[in-house]
């Protein structure tokens, strides 16, 4: 293993911990306290503690080492390995926040704890998600069911869902349950974001009978890479070049004006891009 990916490694390590002790720092901070309903194995565990009185982070620590020997069995080793790290340190570190807090309330306001719990463990689920992570606990039944009866995943998740919510709304009160459901909404909003968050980029596609000009112009006054399309005219139907290339949000008003200055009449398509990796952005460049 090079020193790039023992780096890589490394903080996507780093990434999977801090994701799994913000998420149970949400729940043990704004989501219990609060007495909010949600779903997953966390609503599991809440509903149980609720029902029982005993531990949260117990029930949730036994629940998801009895999914990860399932899915061990009907998934793969490689799958457990991906599920293990969340699997442990969720609960773990939901036990730690539990003790640390001691009954502590940050707010009885129960909107903020929706926003906050939403805002908390939606960025948590992205974090460990886009590290590489799964998150275990019940990712695990709907890919089983997936397996053994070619369910969608995503049906199946949803189901389960739904059911863990009716569950809790059944001893909950009416207020706590809304709020729960707009908490959980939130969380899946936060967590889409997060997924698609990235260093993002301008790309910039031109269209001009002068292409060969302003190519060399963004090659040698904005530094940036030119990767030429070969196109067709709709109409005309004959041969054109497309000149596709990717600069920052800052250095897009000097690329419109250097073009501009070249080609007034040119047809210029600019789009925002969530994420570009690559030589010149995350890999440096190279000059030949």
């Amino acid at each position: 293993m090079n020193y790039t990916h023992r780096r890589q490694l490394f903080w996507n390590s780093l990434v999977i911990v801090l994701g799994n002790a913000l998420y149970a720092l949400a729940v043990a901070l704004f989501l219990e306290p609060a007495g909010l309903v949600t779903g997953g194995a966390t609503g599991i565990a809440l509903a149980f503690g609720r029902l029982t009185g005993l531990s949260v982070s117990g029930f949730l620590l036994v629940f998801n080492l009895a999914m990860l020997v399932w899915g061990w069995a009907v998934l793969g080793r490689a799958f457990a390995l991906n599920t293990l790290a969340s699997s442990i340190l969720s609960p773990v570190f939901l036990a730690l926040w539990e003790q640390l807090l001691a009954d502590r309330v940050l707010t009885e306001d129960i909107f903020l704890c929706t926003v906050f719990a939403g805002l908390g463990i939606g960025v948590a689920l992205g974090l460990v998600i886009r590290a590489g992570a799964s998150t275990g606990g019940m990712d695990i039944p709907p890919l089983v069911l997936q397996k053994w009866f070619r369910l969608p995943v995503s049906l199946s998740m949803m189901v389960f869902d739904i059911a863990i919510l009716l569950v809790q709304a059944l001893f909950s009160p009416p207020e706590q349950v809304l709020y729960g459901i707009v908490m959980v909404i939130l969380h899946t909003i936060v967590m889409d974001k997060m997924l698609l968050l990235g260093d993002s980029r301008t790309q910039v596609k031109i269209v001009s009978a002068r292409s060969d000009e302003i190519r060399d112009a963004i090659l040698e006054q904005i530094d940036r890479g030119v990767t030429i399309l070969h196109g067709e005219g709709g109409y005309t139907h004959e041969p054109t070049e497309v000149l596709l290339s990717v600069v920052s949000n800052r250095e897009l008003p000097k690329l419109e004006k250097l073009v501009h200055s070249i080609d007034p009449e040119c047809f210029l398509i600019v789009s925002r891009v969530t994420e570009v990796s690559g030589r010149g952005f995350s890999l440096e460049k190279q000059y030949q």
